[in-house]
């Protein structure tokens, strides 16, 4: 599994390093906005594809044993098809550079890496936006990961409706990437990234209040929305703050940061589920506060400044 969510991840940044090249940056919202909403409604077919083939399966008599490996080809069998087309039809416009002084390509991205970092003054915006993506990054990856488990301890959802539940989701989460996509080239990433932390905000007061099962579909659905255009907009926002030349490096330093925020998002609702005795309700107020104070540290981002910076060190 950790190998897995390795060569994922990897790949994201890679993918996501082309949006500077096949768009121009007026459109990059937009255009991260389709990335993400069909990608949610290509995770809906292969979970739709999985369980009709595990109903099947199930009516065949087959054990777990049996048709859990099948749907692991299946999901391959749809990164496969998925990844065709670009490999058949995307050209890449960037320039290979060898490696330094004979060095690895592992220690010339390692050197990089560092230098990149030791000149955080001259692209501070970005690297203003890289620490609040770190925070507000943290709760939407505590929320992912811990949602199915709030609404089967606390609202007492089961596996059927949990499953209703997240496909569900998925679609609102599709429709938010594409519709705040198209915001986001007209007001800004910043300002659109900052109502989605607003929805987010809102979507965790509402679960920490719920009394009913109505109440998570609404939070949850308002969960979905946000997801889709924070994701949708992050990107987008990386793409034009990053110097044309070096999109592949900050793109790997945004993936980075949300491998990191994987980690410390889940701890900290952990923690704080242990100390309080198994009280979720206190718990999944963490990644409000992890919202609260990334939408702070956003509202330091000069978008135009930052653009501009980056046009001038493409330049330079």
């Amino acid at each position: 599994d950790v190998y897995k969510r390795q060569m994922f991840a990897s790949g994201e940044s890679l993918i996501a390093s082309f949006l500077p090249e096949i768009v121009p940056a007026s459109q990059m919202g937009r255009m991260s906005g389709y990335g993400w909403g069909l990608g949610y409604f290509g995770g809906l077919l292969t979970l739709g594809l999985c369980l009709a083939y595990i109903a099947w399966a199930k009516t065949q008599g087959h054990s777990e044993t049996q048709f859990v490996p099948v749907t692991l080809l299946i999901t391959a069998a749809v990164f496969i098809v998925a990844a065709t087309p670009t490999f058949l039809w995307l050209r890449e416009r960037a320039t290979p550079q060898p490696a330094l002084g004979g060095m690895s390509y592992v220690r010339t991205g390692i050197q990089r890496v560092r230098h990149t970092l030791s000149e955080a003054a001259r692209l501070p915006d970005l690297f203003r936006f890289l620490i609040a993506l770190a925070v507000y990054q943290s709760g939407i990856t505590t929320v992912v990961v811990l949602s199915a488990v709030y609404a089967r301890e606390v609202m007492g959802f089961d596996t059927q409706s949990l499953i209703i539940l997240i496909m569900v989701v998925n679609v609102t989460a599709a429709i938010g990437a594409l519709i705040f996509g198209q915001l986001q080239d007209r007001i800004g990433s910043v300002r659109t990234l900052s109502i989605t932390l607003l929805i987010w905000c809102s979507a965790i007061i509402l679960t920490a209040m719920a009394d009913t099962r109505t109440d998570i579909w609404i939070a949850g659905n308002l969960i979905g929305f946000a997801m889709g255009a924070c994701q949708a907009g992050g990107r987008a926002l990386i793409g034009q703050f990053a110097p044309a030349e070096r999109t592949a490096e900050f793109f790997g330093l945004w993936t980075m940061v949300i491998q990191l925020s994987a980690i410390i998002g889940p701890m900290s609702y952990g923690l704080i589920t242990f100390l309080s005795g198994g009280n979720h309700r206190l718990a999944i107020l963490i990644p409000l506060v992890y919202f609260i104070i990334g939408l702070m540290l956003l509202l330091r981002v000069n978008e135009q400044r930052g653009k501009a910076t980056a046009a001038g060190e493409t330049k330079s």
